[in-house]
């Protein structure tokens, strides 16, 4: 069922960075940072994953996701909702059932046998997909997935995420100059906000971790010339 009548934008991203921190997808370690996929360190990491085993969590954020992007681009803007491999499988899923819409996936990259195939599921020429992810960093990831649905003869003018980081500047005008709308539910700062409302983590953590948020290069400069 399509979604009608939610809260606001805001109240979704407190309620979102809530129930990422209830089910802990949230993690904070500001003395043994984490390793990002771009090889810098980091003292946050968040696992989208875990809400695939949070049935309630799940569906409250699908409907949460599905009002969004209605609200943002549209009610008959999409013609396909395609899932990035492999963590916005599951989420664009779901999307496309509570949108009533044809569901396909994209891979990483060709699986190198049989058709030799980046797209999974029938996508037609002149399509208008929606790319669903579970979150986004600095973007990169997300232009192969749109190249690939766009050779097809789809198009593809919005992505939709569970979490964007929202840290780096430049996120969203590496997507814009590729002519991507980005739609999210939550950030690092709504996590942050919520995490010191309800004292999920240590205060020494949270002001490191809000050191990093506001200036993630120098946090990282600085531990990699300690």
């Amino acid at each position: 069922m399509i979604p009608s009548s939610y809260p606001p934008a805001e109240e979704i991203a407190r309620l979102s960075a809530r129930m990422l921190l209830e089910i802990k997808a949230v993690h904070l370690n500001s003395a043994e940072p984490f390793t990002l996929a771009s090889g810098l360190p980091s003292p946050t990491y968040i696992d989208c994953r875990k809400l695939i085993s949070y049935p309630r969590i799940r569906s409250t954020l699908m409907d949460f996701l599905s009002v969004t992007v209605l609200r943002n681009a549209g009610f008959e803007a999409f013609d396909n909702i395609a899932g990035g491999e492999t963590a916005g499988i599951p989420f664009a899923a779901l999307v496309a059932e509570r949108l009533g819409l044809p569901m396909t996936y994209v891979r990483k990259k060709p699986k190198g046998y049989g058709r030799n195939a980046r797209i999974e599921g029938v996508m037609g020429e002149g399509d208008r997909v929606l790319l669903v992810e579970d979150l986004t960093t600095d973007g990169g990831s997300k232009l192969s997935f749109v190249d690939a649905i766009r050779d097809t003869g789809a198009s593809c003018a919005h992505t939709a995420v569970i979490f964007y980081y929202g840290i780096f500047p430049d996120t969203e005008k590496t997507l814009g100059d590729h002519g991507v709308a980005l739609h999210h539910l939550c950030t690092w700062w709504d996590v942050l906000a919520e995490a010191k409302s309800s004292g999920a983590f240590d205060s020494a953590t949270l002001r490191d971790v809000e050191a990093f948020l506001t200036d993630p290069r120098a946090w990282q400069d600085s531990r990699r010339n300690a």
